[in-house]
C-alpha cells in the first residue's frame, strides 16, 4: 500500500473526526497527520496507539476509527472491524465486486460464512443491540450489490472455474475502461 493512501477520507464531526486507517500503517504525515494536529492532538502517541491497538490485525486491512477529543487534548480511539464489503470479499476470495451487480456474479458464500462475518462484525459499536439476524440481513443485501450470491453449499471444482472465470471477465472489464479513459484523454487534447 502506498504511503499516498494512508487514510482514505477524514469526516469531522463535533470533537473529532471518523477516518479509515490501514492497520498498523499510521503515519505522521498528511493527510491524518494534518488533521490531527489541527484538532491539537499528539501525532505521534496516536499513532503509536493505533499501531499497537491493530498489531492483531494483518498490515494494510483498512478499519473504520472514530476519534473524540476531549477537553484537555487526550483523544479516544475506537477502532471497528474491518467493513463488512471487505469481509465479504475476503471470505468469497475475490478482488473487487460486481460493475453490474444485478447481471453479473463474481463469487459465492454460504450461509455459514455469513453467519461468521455477522458474529464478529456485532461486536462493533454500531451492531451491539442489533439482533444477529438483522446483521445477517444486512450482510446478504451488501453482498448482493457486490455481486457475491449467498448459497446453502458450495462445490469447491466449480466455484475454481467460476472464479477463473471471473478473472478473464475482469481483464476484460480493465481493458475496457483503460480505452475508455484513453478515448476521453484524446477528446482533450
Amino acid at each position: 500500500m502506498s504511503k499516498a493512501k494512508v487514510a482514505v477520507k477524514i469526516s469531522h464531526f463535533k470533537q473529532g473526526l471518523f477516518t479509515h486507517i490501514p492497520a498498523q500503517m499510521a503515519m505522521p504525515g498528511p493527510p491524518l497527520g494534518t488533521q490531527l494536529g489541527q484538532l491539537g492532538v499528539n501525532i505521534a502517541n496516536f499513532i503509536k496507539d493505533f499501531n499497537l491497538k491493530t498489531s492483531i490485525y494483518r498490515p494494510g486491512i483498512p478499519l473504520p476509527c472514530h476519534v473524540t477529543i476531549n477537553p484537555d487534548r487526550s483523544y479516544n480511539l475506537v477502532i471497528s472491524h474491518p467493513y463488512s464489503t471487505y469481509l465479504l470479499k475476503q471470505a468469497a476470495g475475490v478482488e473487487r465486486g460486481a460493475m453490474h451487480y444485478s447481471k453479473e456474479v463474481v463469487g459465492l458464500l454460504t450461509r455459514k460464512h455469513i453467519y461468521e462475518i455477522a458474529k464478529l462484525k456485532s461486536q462493533d459499536p454500531k451492531w451491539q443491540m442489533v439482533d444477529l439476524q438483522t446483521i445477517c440481513e444486512s450482510l446478504i443485501d451488501d453482498a448482493y450489490t457486490c455481486g457475491i450470491r449467498v448459497v446453502d453449499h458450495i462445490d469447491p471444482e466449480e466455484y475454481k472455474v467460476l472464479l477463473d472465470n471471473q478473472r478473464e471477465v475482469v481483464k476484460e472489464q480493465k481493458a475496457e475502461l483503460k480505452a475508455i479513459k484513453e478515448a476521453k484523454l484524446l477528446r482533450t487534447l
